[in-house]
Parts: C-alpha cells; structure tokens; sequence
C-alpha cells in the first residue's frame, strides 16, 4: 500500500534539507530553480517556516531559523541523556528490584522517555512513550518543582484536573504545598495519585546549567515505601538521580 504523503508538508522539508546545506543561506529563486515551484508556492512555504521560527531572513537571504536547532538539541540531549542515565538506572533496578523510569517535561506533562523493569516486579502504568499529569506524578512535581511558585500556580491554573483516584491532588495550591516540601527533602512522592496502590519517590536530574532536565522514578506497593523519610531506598533514589546529575556536566552537589 502506497504511503500517503502531505506535498506541501513534503515539500517544505524538503527546502529545510536543500537549505541545511548552505549555511550561508538561499534566495528564493534558488528554490523555485532547485524545487522546481513557481514563486507564489516558494513564497508560502518560507512564509510558513518563517512564521513558525523554522527559517529566518535576512533581506531576501534565508537561513535555517533556531527552531530547528532547539529541536535537533532537544533530540540530541535526550539520547545524551539516556545512555549516560542507563548503567545508574540498571544498577538501581538491580538492588531495589522494583521498576526505575525516567521523564522529561513536555508541555503540561511528563513523559516518559526510559523504563527498566525488575524480573520480579509488578507492573506499573508507565512505559516510554507514555505521558502523565504534572499534578498527579512525582516526576511531574519534581520537573515543575525549579519554577516559581507563581509560575506554578499559573501553569496549573490552565490544566483541567482529572481524579484518577481517591488521593489525586485536585488543585494547584495542593500541588504547590507537595512541590514545596519536594524542595526541602530533594525528592516528590507519588501517594498512590494516579494509580491504585501504586506509591512513587522521584527525584531530580540536573543539567550542567543547574537545570532540572529530567526526573527519575520508583515505585512502590506499600505506603511506607513513600513515608519513612530515613528509608535506605529513598537515599539510593537520590544518590542515582545526583550521579547521572555529575555525568551530565552539574558540579553543585
């Protein structure tokens, strides 16, 4: 079966393909010869990528716009990540052996872009690819957990508040007093918020900007895995969380 594909959305990147490879930038003209598109067409697609931060111009001299550099960096940093986060996370599900995942923010959610899962583990809701309310997840409070208070409380304010369960937080302030005690012990907990019986510890990874990046996970099946804060596992969560932090260029610990 024939693949179906969008012409214009083809040929729009095809033009940020041609264009990559003149860093110096194009004219117009050169599309139409190169593509060979009338003007009117050339000028809606550069039009369109430019709008969209794609492409950027200079008089009439196109070059590839840092959009396309933020998302190439974005994909980039998120491989980076993941191979140097994977033996620390492997090591974790070894001694633990329960089920390790790492998120990134993504909008108004976490996603989940690394899940280890233990021999002998239950299963949990998380897999890659899959993504979780802020509100409702430790890795969400931690991802938020480097902003403001009043960026918080004005981030939530847009969410529409879903009850997963009976302890699902169902307010921003609510989930503002949970991020706040986060800052204090260096780690959020999960209290059974989004699935039944399931009971999470998250802690953060920094960047060598001293930016919160990501967050990583465990769960837990009995609600003592969230509330004895001197519990052996709770430091192993952090003391992974800090060693992928070191790996990754951070030097305030």
């Amino acid at each position: 079966m024939a693949k179906a594909i969008l012409q214009t959305v083809d040929r729009a990147l095809q033009l940020l393909e041609i264009l990559a490879e003149h860093p110096e930038g194009m004219q117009p003209k050169e599309f139409e010869s190169i593509l060979e598109l009338n003007k009117i067409t050339v000028h809606r697609l550069l039009a369109t990528l430019e709008n969209r931060g794609f492409i950027e111009r200079e008089g009439n001299n196109y070059k590839v716009g840092l959009k396309l550099v933020e998302l190439s960096s974005m994909k980039l940093n998120n491989i980076e990540l993941k191979t140097e986060a994977a033996p620390y996370l492997r090591k974790l599900v070894h001694i633990l052996g329960l089920p390790v995942q790492m998120a990134i923010l993504e909008g108004n959610e976490a996603v989940f872009i690394e899940k280890i899962e233990s021999i002998n583990a239950f299963r949990m809701y998380s897999q890659i690819g899959k993504r979780i309310p802020l509100y409702a997840s430790g890795v969400g409070k931690i991802l938020l957990s480097q902003n403001t208070d009043e960026e918080i409380l004005s981030e939530l304010s847009k969410v529409t508040f879903e009850t997963f369960t009976h302890r699902t937080l169902t307010s921003p302030e609510s989930v503002l007093d949970e991020i706040k005690e986060a800052r204090k012990q260096g780690y959020a907990i999960d209290n059974e918020e989004h699935e039944e019986g399931i009971f999470c510890i998250a802690a953060p990874i920094y960047d060598y900007r001293g930016q919160i990046i990501a967050a990583i996970s465990v769960g837990g099946k009995e609600p003592q895995f969230i509330t004895d804060k001197r519990a052996e596992h709770i430091t192993l969560i952090k003391e992974t969380a800090r060693d992928i932090s070191k790996r990754l260029g951070y030097t305030k610990y």
